[in-house]
């Protein structure tokens, strides 16, 4: 193979991927498991709002995560809130296996969840 040939396959190939990052395809969301008690959801949502450091003010009442109102929904917001912030320090989207990594963005009406590279 000639080298001009391989020059034109490795710009394709870094064409592909610039334009599937661009696309969202890489990006990636931290959510509560639906399958976790409530409990247990309860006890990361106040961990992830308190010592762990995320922003809950937008799932507070009157503001734009608040609904629905409800656990999972909370706990998503906070669990992600804190992924989004310190990944790139280690942080994971554990939370002693409460929440689950998702590609689907859960963001709804005026409630967007971040995402950070």
């Amino acid at each position: 193979m000639s080298s001009a040939l391989l020059r034109i396959l490795l710009v394709l190939v870094l064409f592909t991927l610039i334009l599937q990052q661009s696309d969202g395809q890489f990006e990636e969301w931290c959510i509560a498991d639906e399958q976790t008690p409530d409990g247990e959801l309860q006890m990361a949502l106040d961990w992830a709002c308190g010592k762990g450091g995320a922003d809950c003010s937008k799932i507070e009442a009157n503001q734009p995560c608040y609904f629905p109102n409800n656990l999972k929904d909370h706990a998503s917001y906070a669990f992600n809130d804190y992924y989004q912030k310190f990944k790139h320090k280690g942080a994971t989207c554990y939370f002693n296996s409460a929440a689950m990594i998702t590609d689907l963005d859960p963001s709804h009406h005026s409630c967007k969840f971040e995402t950070r590279s």
